[in-house]
């Protein structure tokens, strides 16, 4: 299992990097746009990853 806190920690300095670099409006919601997706993505494969994970142990106690 790769380190949760680990990819999301580096989700937030990228955008915070990008925040920093903004000069408009729009380069700022893309900025969150494109962190938003990231986070959904890497959460939805963590909880993913967790229900693998309960059914492996629900498997073993059946």
């Amino acid at each position: 299992m790769v380190n949760y806190t680990a990819q999301v920690n580096s989700i937030h300095k990228k955008f915070a990097d990008a925040l920093k670099k903004a000069k408009t409006r729009q380069s700022l919601n893309k900025a969150y746009s494109t962190h938003k997706k990231e986070h959904e993505r890497l959460l939805k494969s963590h909880l993913n990853e967790e229900m693998r994970q309960i059914k492996k142990i629900k498997a073993k106690l059946d």
